[in-house]
């Protein structure tokens, strides 16, 4: 058990409004280079501040999460637009607490509303709402966090193993 790697890919869902402001802006900027070569150059600004606009929103809209576990290091990597990766954490196994489903009794004390532990939260999840999600408690840099994480039964099993007294699954 000493060499392993285990990848998962986690894609979040689009806000409902994210196509229509995508279109929106692209119409809006389209419009005014025609209206800048028709009649004034002056609403030539405004349009690259729209395709300028647009360009930013659209990395920032598509996001995707890369959970890699190898040899008890679970990393996690943040891809906003298909190009821009930045290792979001680096976490040891070793130091974890506990991972179990978000309702689950061993993280009821972490939850929002009625926990009495409040942590600095990260959400990593897919916010599908046919896919389930676990809460992970963990330190990093010596101070205790929340993750929320889409984690499938593969990476699951594994830390299982490892840790069976930390993982619960049901």
């Amino acid at each position: 058990m000493n060499d392993y790697k285990i990848t998962q890919q986690v894609k979040r869902k689009s806000k409902r409004f994210a196509k229509p402001l995508s279109v929106t802006m692209v119409v809006l900027a389209v419009v005014l280079v025609i209206l800048a070569i028709i009649f004034d150059t002056g609403l030539m600004m405004p349009a690259f501040l729209f395709a300028a606009l647009y360009y930013v929103f659209s990395i920032n809209a598509d996001t995707e999460y890369e959970y890699a576990m190898e040899n008890g290091i679970l990393t996690i990597d943040v891809i906003r637009g298909k190009r821009r990766r930045k290792t979001a954490h680096t976490l040891a196994l070793k130091d974890l607490e506990v991972i179990a489903p978000n309702w689950h009794e061993s993280v009821a004390k972490y939850r929002k509303d009625g926990g009495t532990e409040k942590l600095k939260k990260f959400d990593y999840t897919s916010y599908d709402d046919n896919i389930p999600y676990y809460t992970m408690i963990t330190y990093e840099d010596k101070e205790k966090i929340k993750l929320l994480l889409d984690l499938n039964s593969s990476m699951l099993e594994a830390i299982k193993r490892v840790y069976p007294q930390k993982v619960y699954l049901q």
